[in-house]
């Protein structure tokens, strides 16, 4: 770890309190930028919040939602040991897609208008179109991943069926604060999300742990 950092003159410098281990310290970036997704959501108190992907970005997602305490909290993975992961970030209710009808669970969920506020965080098309499939009229869609690919959707669905607001994220503006306070709390089962660490000379193994994410959610190089 460096001693010390050179920073330009202008530049916003967060102050992590000493306590925080600094593994956990590492993940007040991506935390930030959940954050960020949950606060373009404008997520209300009698809000059905649905939350597709429980990957670092998504639990992160999960735990700032519930700080929001919407009415219900759905997270949504195909890795059930991620959902229970996600139950311990806050999540209300965890679904896997593949072992279930989505649609019928949300629509049990809220009489069958569809959930409030959905946000994407696994960049499959596959979520999106889920998405506007289960989302209700006038409902808030935030898209918070990358795509490997382009992604087709029915824009009637956006407009002219249910009139939905889409808003796009990208990073973390002025969520650092919130995100060093949540960490400094423990209020993230980080020792979980952080589920695999590697010296830094074993950088490769490190990236191929990324990629095939289905046993990994943080892969943490350690210098």
């Amino acid at each position: 770890m460096a001693e010390y950092m050179i920073f330009p003159k202008n530049a916003l410098v967060h102050v992590v309190p000493p306590q925080i281990d600094p593994r956990h310290a590492a993940f007040i970036e991506p935390l930030a930028c959940s954050l960020h997704a949950v606060e373009l959501g404008n997520i209300q108190w009698n809000d059905v919040v649905v939350i597709s992907g429980c990957g670092p970005l998504g639990l992160g997602m999960v735990a700032g939602a519930k700080q929001k305490q919407p009415k219900v909290l759905v997270a949504l993975d195909l890795c059930n040991w991620k959902l229970d992961i996600a139950k311990e970030c806050g999540a209300d209710i965890v679904l896997n897609p593949m072992e279930c009808d989505l649609k019928t669970e949300i629509d049990n969920l809220t009489e069958g208008l569809g959930c409030d506020v959905y946000i994407e965080a696994t960049g499959a098309g596959s979520s999106v179109k889920q998405g506007l499939n289960i989302i209700a009229r006038l409902g808030r869609f935030i898209e918070f991943s990358v795509f490997g690919k382009e992604v087709t959707a029915d824009w009637s669905i956006i407009g002219d069926t249910k009139e939905l607001t889409i808003r796009g994220g990208h990073l973390g503006p002025y969520c650092w604060p919130k995100a060093i306070s949540m960490v400094a709390k423990n209020l993230l089962p980080l020792d979980k999300i952080i589920s695999h660490k590697f010296p830094l000379k074993d950088y490769e193994m490190a990236i191929k742990k990324v990629i095939s994410s289905q046993d990994s959610i943080k892969v943490m190089l350690m210098p």
